[in-house]
Parts: structure tokens; sequence; C-alpha cells
């Protein structure tokens, strides 16, 4: 079955070596996911250059995520024999998901749950506000353009 992209264009930015978005097919606001522009499978396929600029990334992403969207916690995530290239899920928490546990087993039902029950008018512009947020701040911490 293939996956319905509700939020096809919601690139937060896009660097040198990575691009980041906010996840296609759930909606859970500010659950961004960093893909490699090359084609890498792991971290340790990284070369310097990739390293250092991926590492930056996750921090001001996450101080972003954690400042500006008021996100206290995530989960980070890469499964290295994914299909697709290197991919990093940032996998925020929210008070509605402690029904589902703290335990790297209640994100599938969180993320079934939001597909199911969360596509709705009012979600779908928060995903999208949070998204225009971070690419604002973004832009004032790296300087970088993003077109959308």
């Amino acid at each position: 079955m293939a996956m319905k992209k509700i939020f096809p264009n919601e690139i937060i930015t896009t660097t040198k070596y990575f691009g980041v978005h906010q996840d296609w097919e759930v909606p859970i606001p500010g659950f961004f996911i960093i893909t490699s522009r090359k084609n890498r499978r792991s971290i340790a396929d990284f070369k310097d250059k990739e390293a250092e600029e991926f590492i930056k990334l996750v921090q001001t992403l996450r101080k972003g995520m954690k400042d500006i969207l008021k996100i206290e916690d995530i989960y980070l995530f890469q499964n290295e024999d994914s299909k697709h290239k290197f991919h990093l899920w940032m996998f925020p928490r929210y008070d509605w998901m402690e029904k589902f546990g703290r335990n790297i087993q209640s994100v599938r039902p969180i993320m079934n749950y939001a597909k199911e029950n969360m596509v709705k008018d009012n979600i779908i512009k928060e995903v999208k506000e949070m998204a225009e947020q971070m690419r604002k701040y973004l832009l004032l911490k790296t300087h970088r353009v993003c077109v959308n």
C-alpha cells in the first residue's frame, strides 16, 4: 500500500549534505526527518565534513524544537537496514502519547493513532505552523534560505 503524503512540501531546510522536512504521512507537529542528500546508509559512511554538518544540524534543530516549539522530549531513530538512504527521525513526545507508554515500542502505535485520528484541519494547520516556525528559526541560526 502506498503511503499518503499529507505534507509533501513541508521542507524545513536544505544544506549542502542534508535535507530536513516534516514527516510526509504522519500528522504529528514537529515530527522532523533529516535525510542525506548523498547516497549514505549509515553515520559511519559520512565524510568528516558531512559528520560535522550533521551534528550541528541535529543540535540546532533540537534546540529550536525545545526553545521555539516547546517540545521537551524527543526520540531519535536511525535504522541502517532501511530500503531508503540515511534518515534520522526526530520524533516529538506529547502528553497525549502517554497512554501508549514511553518506550520504543510505543512509536508505531502512536504513528498509527495519528494517521487514523489526527488528519484534521486544526492539526494540519498546527503541523504547517510549526514547520514554518522552524524554517524561520533555522534561517536565523544558519543564514540558509529554504525554498518551500
